[in-house]
């Protein structure tokens, strides 16, 4: 069963022209148009009008220089959307990627940095990130990180470079894209062992792609308070609502789709549902949140 209201913790907000190279490299690489064209604007009105009621998204930097005009413009967005949670931007070859890290970090909607391993092209256990890893670590914030080999995979992903980065930092906060897919049986192993990880959702529950989720729905039910939903909104070439649908046709408990559509996410946020007519508290960002 759906919760009244959910929460969305993968989500991509970019500038225009930014967004419309993305819908064009969509084309070249997929031989198909993502469905939703939309600018972010109207991507927060349609979640909004879909149940959304926190929406967490990120952004990532490709190259050198492209993160600090990217991360003015999520400022922009945290000031004028005041309920919306950001990872930023980072790119370890920025002159002032740690000072620009270290002013974003206080900011108390931005949970943390995105990294994109596959278009970024540098590895997790990349030294260069060191020092972000210690100050996220410090900081009590988090980093989404797209690690796995899906839907298409370089030298930059996959389970063995990622192993490598928990075994140096083994109480560093990660959410992990995609569910680690294509490699899903060695990331979910990895909940057993390092507590402050969690997967998402995005694009791994498709059955019409070639990227389903090959685990025994077992393993989703035991690992329920590590898992949390997340959409790639609105860079998606099918339905958002097949990945929801597809869900929910597992069977699972009740009490999986409560957590997985809303408490993990409020969790990671520092959130608690109000009772009616009360005001939420937040302390987003942190993971030892007292109320």
């Amino acid at each position: 069963m759906l919760p009244d209201r959910i929460i969305d913790c993968h989500v991509h907000l970019f500038p225009d022209r930014l967004f419309e190279a993305i819908w064009s490299y969509f084309r070249r690489a997929y031989g198909r148009p993502v469905l939703h064209e939309l600018y972010y604007r109207d991507c927060i009105d349609y979640l909004r009008e879909r149940q959304v009621d926190h929406i967490v998204y990120s952004n990532y930097a490709h190259k050198k220089g492209v993160a600090g005009p990217l991360n003015r413009w999520n400022m922009r967005i945290l000031d004028e959307f005041p309920d919306l949670y950001c990872f930023a931007a980072y790119h370890p070859d920025d002159d002032d990627a740690l000072e620009m890290a270290a002013e974003l970090i206080q900011h108390p909607r931005v949970l943390g940095f995105k990294l994109q391993l596959l278009v970024q092209r540098f590895y997790p256990q990349d030294e260069r990130l060191f020092p972000l890893y210690e100050m996220v670590i410090e900081q009590n914030k988090r980093l989404l990180f797209h690690a796995g080999t899906g839907p298409v995979g370089n030298p930059f992903v996959g389970i063995t470079h990622f192993r490598k980065l928990l075994e140096r930092y083994p109480g560093l906060p990660v959410t992990v894209a995609h569910m680690g897919g294509l490699e899903y049986a060695s990331f979910m192993e990895l909940l057993d062992r390092y507590p402050d990880l969690y997967l998402d959702t995005t694009w791994a529950f498709l059955p019409q792609s070639n990227f389903m989720f090959d685990q025994a729905p077992e393993t989703l039910e035991r690992h329920r308070e590590r898992i949390v939903y997340g959409s790639d909104f609105p860079n998606l070439i099918f339905p958002r609502e097949d990945e929801i649908e597809c869900l929910l046709g597992l069977g699972l408990s009740e009490d999986f789709y409560r957590r997985l559509f809303r408490e993990n996410g409020l969790a990671l946020l520092g959130l608690s549902d109000p009772s009616p007519g009360e005001i939420p508290r937040t302390c987003a960002g942190q993971r030892n949140c007292s109320t």
